[in-house]
């Protein structure tokens, strides 16, 4: 059942054309996917099928996927392959490290699949990505995109504990949502998890965002942000879903652009420092930018 329209968004029936972003099949991309072939890494830019990925590669940047890419929840919305997972690589995030000193990078995205095979969810391994990274390159800015480590605190302990300037945890939807979309997940354990960083680390900067056009409503989305702001999150991020293959959830609305805009304001109003809402953002696009100058359009 494909929710109506409310006022601000299109229909599902067709992908506007203000919806539309190039191949990310470009000429520019090459040098980054052939570094990421050499060194044996895995890009959540490549493996969600983002949008602006091309733009990214391009650009001489990626968000690097920890812990291979196979994935032990399947979430309606998501295009990262969901298997039983190889074991963790221990020299991968040093390979990590060099890619990123390679690329030059001043601010390093790490992410990472959902591991809930593992005793801490993968902690351990985020934290040694840190920690290399740190070493290859001692004044980059590190922002972590974590799953919800099954709200183990002494996993979200180890993760703060190696530094990172951000801390982000996607919320991606709202609580009506979660049972159909994110079966594996709880919206009040992602909730939580914000809320105790800031318990554990108060001084820590933390983000998270979600997407537009799952069938949510503008009500449903404006509540989400409260309740964001109302865990101390410092940044939020909003983009409309996209269908990454014709097996996952539909579109249900196209929001126009302005109607983000109206969300942006709306999140300011709730007291967010920074705030990054448009039709193609995602969590970890212009991170770096969103990071430093407190958001763009």
């Amino acid at each position: 059942m494909t929710t109506p329209p409310t006022p601000g968004a299109l229909p599902s029936a067709r992908l506007p054309e203000w919806a539309r972003k190039g191949s990310p099949l470009v000429r520019g991309a090459r040098g980054v996917r052939v570094l990421l072939r050499e060194k044996a890494l895995h890009t959540v830019c490549e493996e969600a099928r983002c949008p602006n990925l091309g733009e990214c590669f391009t650009r001489g940047t990626a968000t690097f996927l920890l812990l291979g890419d196979r994935c032990t929840r399947r979430c309606r919305y998501c295009s990262v392959s969901t298997a039983r997972p190889l074991p963790p690589d221990p020299a991968e995030p040093e390979r990590v490290a060099e890619a990123a000193l390679r690329m030059g990078l001043r601010y390093v995205v790490l992410t990472s699949v959902d591991r809930d095979d593992l005793p801490d969810g993968g902690a351990s391994h985020f934290a040694a990505a840190i920690r290399e990274v740190r070493r290859a390159l001692p004044t980059a800015g590190i922002e972590v995109l974590t799953p919800d480590f099954q709200g183990d605190e002494a996993a979200l302990r180890a993760v703060l504990a190696a530094g990172p300037e951000v801390f982000n945890h996607n919320i991606e939807t709202v609580p009506r949502l979660f049972p159909r979309l994110r079966p594996q997940g709880r919206y009040d354990l992602s909730l939580r998890l914000l809320a105790e960083v800031k318990a554990i680390r108060p001084g820590q900067t933390t983000k998270s965002g979600l997407m537009a056009g799952l069938g949510e409503t503008d009500d449903e989305i404006l509540s989400v942000l409260a309740d964001l702001r109302a865990a101390g999150v410092d940044i939020v991020t909003l983009g409309q879903y996209l269908r990454p293959t014709r097996e996952h959830e539909p579109v249900h609305r196209y929001v126009l652009p302005e109607a983000f805009r109206a969300f942006e304001d709306a999140a300011r109003t709730l007291g967010f420092p920074t705030v990054h809402s448009g039709v193609f953002v995602r969590s970890s696009f212009n991170a770096e930018e969103v990071y430093r100058t407190g958001g763009v359009r």
